[in-house]
């Protein structure tokens, strides 16, 4: 890969269910590393988006990651490519632990000493998943699950990480810790696509925004633009 080409690169876009397109001839690119939001209401196709990039959503047009085609790929290939899909819930394996929970992100990794190096950085990254290591994941807070479900994508040391409302019924306390992580991942070099409901959260961590109406893109640039964007304030942020 060379530098000039982009992360991902989507191209008139379309997808949807049973035959009804949610998107609509959608476009976007990121670069390497670039943190980049995605925000809109409920039914604005944010989720369709992250799903189709994860090939779980049939799509017309084209998704290119690193110069790679994934549409028509199957969506059991696409995270061994370096893209983890962080889906809205958090969806963690309540029975099993939260160490289990965590390893299940590295099934693909062969070397031990790299196994152990990769849970090692998600431990740092969420302390209190390291108290809790035993602990059977269902019992966790809300947050404490997110921590899971982010951690668990991190073990897969991802290129690109699709997170879907990762801020969605948590405390406002928890939502900030989340703000920091994101941050934090993003500044070690993964390139993040977050779908956030919570416009004024996803403004303050990413460094570019879409804004998304009825599958459509109807508004782009830095998010100081977005932020200070009259629509995008009377609309998204309550201004």
């Amino acid at each position: 890969m060379t530098s000039d080409v982009p992360l991902l690169s989507i191209a008139d876009l379309h997808a949807g269910y049973d035959g009804v397109d949610v998107l609509h001839a959608v476009s976007l690119s990121m670069a390497a590393g670039e943190f980049v939001c995605v925000i809109g209401a409920n039914t604005a196709g944010k989720s369709t988006l992250l799903r189709t990039v994860s090939g779980l959503v049939s799509a017309r047009g084209s998704i290119r990651f690193e110069g790679q085609e994934l549409v028509g790929r199957p969506a059991h290939r696409i995270p061994g490519l370096g893209i983890a899909h962080v889906p809205e819930g958090r969806h963690v394996f309540p029975d099993m632990s939260v160490d289990e929970n965590v390893m299940l992100g590295a099934f693909s990794v062969r070397d031990a000493a790299d196994l152990g190096r990769r849970r090692e950085h998600v431990l740092e990254m969420f302390p209190r998943l390291r108290e809790r290591l035993g602990q059977a994941a269902g019992t966790l807070s809300g947050g404490e699950q997110q921590m899971v479900a982010i951690g668990r994508a991190l073990m897969l040391a991802p290129r690109l990480l699709l997170l879907d409302e990762p801020s969605h019924g948590l405390a406002p306390k928890v939502v900030d810790e989340l703000h920091d992580t994101f941050l934090a991942i993003s500044r070690s070099g993964t390139g993040i696509l977050l779908v956030e409901q919570n416009t004024a959260l996803a403004l303050s961590v990413a460094s570019r925004g879409y804004v998304l109406e009825s599958g459509r893109i109807v508004l782009e640039g830095t998010s100081a633009e977005l932020s200070g964007n009259d629509a995008v304030r009377s609309a998204y942020l309550g201004l």
